[in-house]
């Protein structure tokens, strides 16, 4: 059959005309790398649970979350950074979820061009802040609120056992530095490695200086060690923990020996104990409802809230990004980073947070509460 030239490119003009007017086919795709697996575990499956409970829609495009678990091994985690940018090619990568992996993982972070949401807190490397963004508060924000309940109870002297990696150096950092100003003497610096199962002899060494207080600087499961181990030894000074413990996995593991532990949290945590005009109130009853629909009353948990509060923030940068540009693609990522960078005042379950391009630590002040082990739950300190 003879079809006319004519007849062919008006068909063409036609079609095509049609295909334009259907709306895209995309979708916007995110990256997870959490440890699923391994002493990171405690923190890394609940930042899993609140990513999939998001609505996965953005505006009118689909949203697809790609979970790859690094088996809290950092060069693991930069593998899979890798295989999610060069295989999926995802728009924003949500994790890893502990310190060493993030560090990691940052390293890469201009070669990569792909915002990185750190749901561990981190200090960002000079030369990698572009794409880096910080979801949780600031170690030295929340160390300062230790500091600040140790002078209020009269200690003059104290001790720290942390991890020997990058997150036990990094809580150390700070609490030298608060402790320094506020005229409290250190008396000893001890350090386990996460995998350890024992920590006896640096607790002996601790004793042995006869601190008022120790700090731990541990982070999930592993980070009850050195109280059940101060415990056992009848230690009676106070004993205070960091951000990076305060969960239900903690409290279970340590059962009686971390009663009356005393550490700074996110406010999500004791929501339902916040005063009724708590800025970040509501939204952590929000986020609580659908969490503990899902999983169980009791479940929701600080960690929950930072991965909750990642998607969050790339939603609202998201919202605006589509504007100029389709997912998938460097100009939308470029457009995702710019309008991260022009937040204001977005309150989440964590923190309100503000960035700028020279500031990707968003969280606020008001990501701060002190909470206390009290009868095998956290409980709200009244400052």
């Amino acid at each position: 059959m003879y079809i006319s030239s004519r007849f062919f490119g008006v068909s063409v003009f036609f079609l095509s005309m049609m295909a334009a007017s259907l709306p895209a086919q995309s979708e916007i795709v995110i990256g997870a790398v959490l440890s699923e697996t391994g002493p990171g575990a405690s923190l890394g499956i609940p930042y899993k649970n609140a990513l999939a409970i998001q609505d996965m829609k953005i505006g009118n495009e689909k949203v697809r979350i790609v979970f790859l678990n690094d088996n809290s091994d950092p060069t693991e985690a930069v593998k899979d950074v890798r295989k999610l940018v060069s295989d999926q090619k995802v728009d924003a990568i949500i994790g890893p979820t502990n310190t060493p992996q993030s560090l990691a993982v940052a390293q890469f972070a201009n070669e990569l061009k792909t915002p990185i949401f750190a749901l561990a807190p981190i200090e960002i490397p000079e030369n990698r802040k572009e794409w880096v963004y910080v979801v949780p508060q600031t170690v030295g924000l929340m160390i300062d609120g230790v500091v600040q309940d140790m002078q209020k109870r009269g200690v003059k002297t104290a001790a720290y056992i942390g991890f020997s990696d990058a997150w036990g150096e990094l809580v150390w950092k700070s609490f030298k530095n608060s402790a320094d100003k506020a005229g409290i003497r250190l008396v000893a610096n001890e350090r386990y490695a996460r995998t350890d199962t024992s920590v006896t002899a640096q607790i002996a060494r601790i004793i042995a200086a006869k601190p008022d207080a120790v700090l731990g600087g541990g982070s999930g499961t592993p980070g009850a060690l050195p109280h059940i181990e101060l415990g056992q030894r009848g230690y009676k000074g106070l004993e205070y923990d960091n951000h990076g413990s305060v969960n239900q996995d903690y409290l279970r593991v340590g059962g009686k020996y971390v009663e009356g532990v005393i550490a700074p949290t996110g406010p999500l945590v004791v929501d339902k104990q916040l005063p009724a005009n708590y800025p970040l109130k509501q939204t952590g009853a929000d986020f609580m409802r659908r969490y503990e629909a899902r999983y169980g009353v009791g479940t929701a948990n600080p960690f929950a809230g930072y991965s909750n509060d990642a998607f969050l923030l790339i939603k609202v940068a998201a919202t605006h990004a589509l504007k100029s540009a389709k997912p998938g693609t460097l100009k939308f990522r470029m457009a995702l980073k710019d309008n991260l960078d022009k937040i204001t005042k977005l309150d989440g379950t964590e923190a309100t947070y503000t960035i700028t391009p020279s500031n990707h630590y968003g969280a606020q002040d008001n990501a701060r509460v002190m909470v206390q082990v009290v009868n095998g739950k956290w409980s709200l300190i009244s400052e």
